[in-house]
Parts: C-alpha cells; sequence; structure tokens
C-alpha cells in the first residue's frame, strides 16, 4: 500500500507513519511517498488510494503539490476506493468535508470518513486513531 501525503509542519507526515505502523501490525506492506514525488498512474494503480493533506491557508488542499496530484488523478478513481487524512491547526475540518465532496464528485468510493488530527498526533486517543485507520486499510 502507499500513503501518499503532503504536510506543511510535519504533522500529518506523522500521522501518515502512524498508518503505515498500524498497516504493517495487520500484516501488509506500506510505503510513505511526499505527493511532490507522487505519479498519479501508479497511484491509480493501487487497490486502494491514500491521500493526505493537512488544512492549508483558509481550510483548503496545498495548491503547489497535492491540488495538482488530485487533479490528475480526477480521471483516475472512478469506482477506485479512496482514504482521505490529514491535519488542522484552526477551523472545524471544513477541507477535509469538501475533499470528500470533491472525490466523490470524480466517481470515487470514500472508505469511512477523513481522518482529520488536530496538530500533532501526540496524545494516546490520536495516536490509536491513526494506527486504527492503517489495520482498517490493510484489512479492505
Amino acid at each position: 500500500m502507499k500513503i501518499v501525503y503532503y504536510s506543511t509542519s510535519g504533522n500529518t507526515e506523522v500521522m501518515a507513519q502512524l498508518m503505515k505502523d498500524g498497516i504493517e501490525a495487520a500484516g501488509k506492506q506500506a510505503e510513505l511517498i511526499v505527493a511532490a514525488d507522487a505519479n498519479a498512474d501508479e497511484i491509480a494503480n493501487e487497490e486502494v488510494i491514500i491521500l493526505g493533506c493537512s488544512a492549508y491557508g483558509a481550510e483548503q488542499l496545498d495548491e503547489e503539490y497535492m491540488e495538482p496530484l488530485v487533479n490528475a488523478l480526477s480521471d483516475k478513481v472512478n469506482g477506485k476506493k479512496v482514504a482521505l487524512f490529514g491535519s488542522y491547526s484552526w477551523g472545524e475540518g471544513e477541507w477535509m468535508k469538501e475533499w470528500e465532496e470533491r472525490m466523490k464528485s470524480y466517481g470515487a468510493q470514500l472508505v469511512g470518513d477523513g481522518l482529520i488530527i488536530q496538530e500533532t498526533p501526540e496524545d494516546d486517543e490520536a495516536v490509536e486513531a491513526c494506527k486504527v485507520f492503517g489495520k482498517m486499510l490493510a484489512n479492505l
């Protein structure tokens, strides 16, 4: 499994690593890929497309790396399982709701609700949520 992410301050990267730990604890292999290095065609071939991005600016996706990747995937995710995650510092997680709706409009089958964590996932509950999300993805 490939976990593709963009992390502004490192919080979403921590989430990605914890999800990787959960996937591997469930017996599957996982690879972390920063969005700048991701290839949309390769990502589209995954059984489950896993994308993470922190809230950027006024609760939106990163415009430099994640936005172009999502655009490149727009015609490749129809009927595909997609899982979304990310961290935020302020707001109510509106960027995730909008991202979910956008992926649905492309025909993606969202796997659960997008996982969002405020700031760094360092308390036990947030750490466990990321690992459980990874385990759930591994068992799809």
